[in-house]
């Protein structure tokens, strides 16, 4: 079978969408088209249905779909292993970072790294945490540099490389700052504005409220802080952020029972065997952050 097509089918199958696969294979709709057309001769089977405008895979499409991952993966695999037979620092890099990470962490990083590596061909999503360790675990991207898991999934495994201090912040004329020292009950008094459930920095407020059965009165829930940020500053209510999101139209509130530091880093798959450009970013964000 051919490797080009296979990929194509698999992302057209996970996507549910030609024009979005060819997006992400940058390649255009007409070839991304004309490879399933040569896979489905060549194997004498309909792999997808188009019906109003949304594509299904059929049952030989489904057949099909767990070998043609595993197929890819061993290809990758097989290219890992013989890249590091030579020192050289080249090929493709698929990494998923979050989009705190990508503002606050990840440029300086890549500017170093594409300037020292130039013959990598960095590919570079971004997405929540969550969804960039489920996708490392699915194999679809070789590193995740997002908040790290309190507890690491056992297939995979984490480098840390940056401490995050968390903090209670508030809008500068919010009521809590006549408080010069809270407590959790007082903040479960006002509304919050929090990362959703099931995301790991809400995992730790949630961890730190709950010896003192309290729950917070949630305004909003969103996963992008830098929203969380802006809602906070014009005084809807209170948030947990990042030391490093600290600004003028912001205030700290100390509460000591709500001390929490989380780590930002790199999820791998402990079963795949880092490519020499995954191995050269790790080594350079860990040599600059000693």
């Amino acid at each position: 079978m051919n490797i080009d097509a296979l990929r194509a089918f698999l992302s057209v199958a996970e996507h549910t969408s030609f024009s979005t696969a060819a997006e992400q294979l940058h390649l255009s709709q007409p070839a991304v088209s004309k490879r399933i057309k040569q896979l489905e001769d060549e194997l004498g089977q309909r792999l997808f249905n188009r019906l109003a405008r949304r594509v299904h895979l059929t049952e030989a499409g489904r057949a099909l779909l767990p070998g043609a991952r595993a197929i890819l993966l061993e290809v990758e695999e097989s290219r890992r292993r013989l890249s590091q037979l030579t020192d050289r620092v080249t090929g493709r890099l698929s990494i998923g970072s979050s989009h705190h990470i990508g503002l606050h962490r990840l440029p300086a990083l890549l500017r170093r790294f594409i300037r020292t590596f130039p013959e990598v061909d960095l590919d570079l999503q971004f997405l929540d945490s969550e969804t960039g360790c489920r996708l490392v675990e699915k194999g679809d991207l070789e590193l995740a540099v997002v908040t790290l898991p309190i507890k690491t999934p056992d297939a995979l495994l984490s480098t840390p490389v940056w401490d995050d201090p968390l903090m209670i912040m508030v809008a500068a004329d919010h009521p809590l700052t006549a408080c010069p020292v809270a407590d959790c009950a007082t903040l479960a008094d006002h509304p919050a504005i929090l990362p959703a459930a099931g995301t790991y920095t809400r995992a730790l407020i949630d961890r730190a409220m709950k010896p003192h059965h309290l729950s917070p009165m949630i305004r909003l829930e969103t996963n992008y802080l830098e929203t969380i940020r802006s809602m906070v500053s014009i005084g809807m209510g209170w948030s947990t952020l990042p030391l490093t999101m600290l600004d003028a139209r912001l205030r700290v509130i100390d509460v000591p029972e709500m001390k929490m530091k989380r780590q930002l880093g790199f999820i791998r798959h402990q079963g795949r065997t880092l490519s020499n450009a995954a191995r050269a970013l790790i080594r350079s964000a860990l040599t600059e952050n000693e």
